[in-house]
């Protein structure tokens, strides 16, 4: 059992300034694209390799709470094409949280191809890398797929690596572990790309209140 307190009722007062608080996912913040991204999915004469690039946005929410247990964090949207295609080769919707309390990074993901999973790791408030995982089955960190998917691409795990890269560029690997029916072994699906700032994060709604009020930034 974790040592939860016992008052599960009583909100903290949070910081309006989330971008001040975002902890490992500060270098995440803001508009990215990255055009070298690599794809290795399954095919039924073997794997893929498919090149893309990607336009990914990082923006902050307002601190949420759920009675005491604190989180700022970041609502993202990542398009991926193909080069030189205009089709959308992957979309993905969802928000990285990070708890200052406890260290703990989640992310949450949903793709128009019906699924979503939440992946849950730790890190230190500076970590310049961390890692996240989803496993199948679980109510903390799992992951729910449509009845195709459930049969055709039954998801075991997916697990995400970021590296905040020291040129400002942050970097991400994913490794999705897949059952495929006619397949003896386990199929690692997986994607990597680095990301290259194209515009700065907007303020969230409440620090932007605060600065229109000229009150002053709490961290």
């Amino acid at each position: 059992m974790e040592n939860y307190p016992k008052d599960i009722y009583t909100e903290p007062e949070p910081d309006v300034h989330t971008l001040a608080n975002l902890g490992p996912l500060t270098g995440m913040a803001g508009i990215w694209t990255g055009a070298r991204g690599l794809d290795i999915n399954p095919k039924a004469d073997g794997p893929e390799k498919q090149a893309f690039i990607e336009h990914m946005e990082l923006q902050p929410i307002d601190a949420q709470t759920n009675g005491p247990q604190l989180f700022y964090g970041l609502r993202y949207h990542t398009r991926i094409v193909k080069p030189d295609d205009v089709e959308t080769f992957h979309d993905q919707v969802g928000y990285w949280l990070w708890e200052p309390a406890t260290g703990a990074i989640m992310q949450t993901l949903s793709i128009p191809r019906g699924q979503t999973a939440m992946a849950v790791g730790q890190a230190t408030a500076d970590a310049k890398r961390f890692s996240l995982q989803a496993v199948r089955g679980s109510l903390t960190n799992g992951i729910v797929s449509n009845p195709f998917l459930e049969y055709a691409f039954k998801t075991e795990s997916y697990t995400i690596t970021v590296t905040i890269n020291d040129d400002g560029t942050w970097s991400y690997e994913q490794d999705t572990i897949l059952v495929i029916p006619g397949q003896a072994e386990p199929f690692h699906h997986t994607d990597r790309n680095t990301l290259r700032k194209i515009g700065e994060a907007t303020p969230n709604p409440t620090a932007q209140a605060a600065m229109k009020q000229g009150l002053p930034q709490l961290s």
